[in-house]
């Protein structure tokens, strides 16, 4: 109790920080980024912690967070933001294992599988950076760094649609037909 925040590990300031979180009974909890920069025992401790005062105190709980493998395996439902807007959402386990979104696609691919060594040697990125939110392209705002843009994607906004049992994404190549993304353009 009397030590400097610089004094303690990691894993003890996000301890601290949960604990004052939860110090006036809140009834949502928003955790953003709540395991950052610890390593994997700690991180898994401090989101076994989060499960377990979520469930035993019924608070509702937001993680904001890149890495949907830590999502997946500690929420129920997850959505995919891209520039602002929700990209895709659903069962949280589905969309880490089949994101029907090219960004979902990229954000589960960009962190290696344990047990899968191809993962691990060959991380994947997408080209360019997002987009100045103050400046956003036309059309679906990911369609400068998507993979399988169509032409129509610089034009026309993508809505959510549906993307199988309680999932929604927001790209045209959701409901196309096999093999449509063979028309893809080059922007």
């Amino acid at each position: 109790a009397q030590a400097y925040p610089h004094e303690l590990s990691g894993g003890q300031r996000q301890r601290v920080m949960i604990a004052m979180a939860l110090a006036c009974d809140p009834r949502l909890i928003v955790a953003d980024e709540p395991t950052t920069a610890l390593d994997v025992m700690i991180q898994a401790q401090i989101l076994r912690l989060i499960e377990a005062l979520v469930a035993d105190q019924g608070v509702g709980l937001i993680m904001i967070s890149h890495d949907l493998a830590v999502l997946a395996d500690t929420c129920d439902r997850l959505s995919v933001m891209y520039a602002g807007r929700v990209v895709e959402e659903g069962p949280a386990r589905q969309v880490y294992a089949d994101a029907r979104h090219p960004y979902g696609r990229a954000l589960s691919a960009a962190f290696p599988r344990i047990g899968d060594l191809s993962s691990r040697h060959a991380p994947r990125g997408l080209p360019g950076d997002p987009p100045d939110p103050s400046a956003l392209p036309g059309g679906c705002t990911f369609h400068p760094r998507c993979p399988v843009a169509l032409d129509s994607c610089a034009t026309e906004d993508q809505e959510l649609r549906d993307a199988g049992a309680e999932r929604r994404a927001a790209c045209v190549l959701v409901d196309a037909p096999a093999g449509a993304d063979d028309t893809r353009s080059t922007t």
